[in-house]
């Protein structure tokens, strides 16, 4: 299951995806939106993407885990638009029959995921200032 979304992610429902009598370990990372960034207060944030090709990338991704890891099933659901203070912005959730390789999976996904992945982020401060935050990119401040 690979998914871009403008509604909020719901974690039991991308946990079911990955759901297998073969699992015995399940790991679920969600990323959510934090108060404050680098001593900054964030407001909220604003999810864009390119998603034709976010979507191939998420599933390029996906193929290079299961490649990887003895994965029983993946899944990752990324939301775009606007996001409050502690909603999911990223859920990924893999299986594996056991938790090391469950573990290894969802970190290098989220790492990979955000290098990669066409989706930028417009962090919106508590000052009234916001930025693009995307790594690899030079940040624009819009002030």
């Amino acid at each position: 299951m690979i998914s871009l979304t403008d509604k909020p992610i719901e974690a039991a429902a991308v946990l079911a995806q990955v759901a297998s009598h073969d699992a015995g370990a399940v790991v679920l990372f969600l990323g959510t939106t934090r108060e404050f960034t680098h001593g900054r207060r964030t407001a909220s944030l604003d999810y864009e993407c390119y998603a034709e090709m976010a979507e191939k990338k998420l599933d390029e991704l996906a193929i290079q885990a299961r490649r990887r890891w003895p994965l029983t099933d993946c899944a990752i659901v990324h939301r775009l638009g606007h996001l409050e203070l502690g909603e999911a912005s990223i859920a990924i959730a893999v299986s594996a029959p056991h938790r090391q390789a469950a573990f290894e999976a969802g970190q290098w996904l989220i790492d990979t995921i955000k290098e990669v992945v066409p989706i930028w982020k417009h962090e919106n401060w508590a000052d009234g200032t916001s930025e693009w935050v995307h790594p690899g990119l030079s940040t624009m401040n819009d002030q």
